[in-house]
């Protein structure tokens, strides 16, 4: 495992899988909302974000934390992952933490509820074509978190 990209709804844990999981392994994290949310919350151009994640995912070793949606260019990284995780995360579980954890505009809540009919099987697309040979995990709660976790972390990476 040297090059893991992080899917999944908001609020599922992704930056906080993205810390841990580097800690276990050592690969660097890189959280994408950092690159790509302008500081009003303005999305990058479609073609200005495919040239910096392409930069981004030019490392030999990373971890990318990140699901932007409908703003997203999966296909720049997923074809240099070895290993893909999608926490697949009950919406009232995220919805929850979105609540706990900020205010959020209405467009993350439209995502947020459709997430698992829309967005879920276009990523299973996107990593079937763009990542054939990286390891898929879909972890569903907690607890398939903390196992896969630590599984990485004994195997060093």
């Amino acid at each position: 495992m040297e090059r893991v990209v992080l899917l999944g709804r908001g609020a599922a844990g992704k930056s906080t899988l993205a810390v841990a999981l580097g800690k276990a392994t050592g690969l660097p994290v890189v959280e994408l909302d950092k690159h790509f949310w302008g500081p009003k919350l303005e999305p990058m151009t479609h073609d200005l974000w495919a040239i910096v994640q392409g930069e981004l995912a030019e490392a030999d070793r990373w971890v990318m934390d990140g699901d932007l949606g409908p703003h997203d260019v999966l296909a720049v990284r997923l074809r240099r992952a070895d290993t893909v995780v999608l926490l697949d995360f009950p919406f009232w579980r995220c919805a929850w933490r979105a609540l706990l954890r900020s205010r959020e505009r209405a467009d993350f809540w439209a995502w947020l509820w459709f997430w698992r009919r829309r967005s879920r099987p276009l990523l299973l697309e996107a990593v079937s074509e763009h990542a054939p040979g990286a390891t898929l995990h879909v972890l569903r709660d907690p607890r398939a978190t903390a196992a896969f976790l630590a599984s990485a972390g004994s195997a060093g990476g």
